[in-house]
């Protein structure tokens, strides 16, 4: 039943002691501004930026509906050529730049929460081996149900959720990173074809 998961939840959290609210916190942070690199790092189109030009200028055919970084970087730059003759590079770089920013944005967090994370469980650990070490004193360890062996499980499960929340975290930013290096060379391929057409076409 429902009740019997959420009980089996809390007491997971429960038993990780004051660092399992952090962890779970940097956990929900993570996966928003993940979701939020997803949704940035949307192409609008399958074209290649050549096709993706070639179609739009000469063939007259109407761009993508789709809101996607290239598709809207397209939209911007041939807007730009139409009233900005001269200096379209200066105007092309301000306009992409919002672009850039965009797919670059979270980048820095989620990397932060990857490291923190592993740090952060190893502090609870390392917090839960001195409370059971210091049980021993007194004997009220052996007490308990499990004994050194319950106590040592339940001071490694800070560690065991700093790894859960930072490896698929390294794994999606990676390819989320490699996806922004693509779309920022093909931002600054689209630049470069702009321009090199509206000097051919003087």
């Amino acid at each position: 039943t429902m009740e019997s998961i959420w009980q089996v939840i809390l007491d997971y959290v429960d038993s990780g002691g004051w660092v399992m609210p952090p962890l779970i916190l940097a956990t929900l942070v993570l996966w928003f501004a993940i979701g939020y690199r997803f949704a940035a790092l949307k192409r609008g189109t399958q074209r290649d930026v050549r096709n993706m030009l070639r179609r739009a200028t000469k063939k007259n055919e109407k761009l993508p509906k789709n809101d996607g970084v290239m598709v809207r970087a397209l939209k911007k730059g041939l807007e730009l050529k139409e009233k900005h003759a001269e200096d379209l590079r200066y105007y092309l770089d301000d306009a992409f730049w919002e672009e850039e920013k965009s797919i670059r944005l979270f980048n820095r967090l989620i990397l932060t929460i990857v490291s923190a994370a592993p740090l952060l469980g190893l502090l609870g650990t390392v917090i839960g081996m001195i409370e059971t070490f210091d049980s021993l004193g007194d004997m009220s360890l052996f007490s308990q149900s499990g004994g050194i062996a319950g106590g040592i499980s339940q001071a490694l499960i800070t560690t065991q959720m700093g790894l859960a929340v930072a490896i698929p975290g390294l794994i999606v930013n990676g390819v989320l990173t490699r996806k922004q290096k693509r779309i920022e060379l093909e931002l600054a391929q689209l630049k470069d074809m702009l321009c090199a057409d509206l000097n051919q076409t003087e």
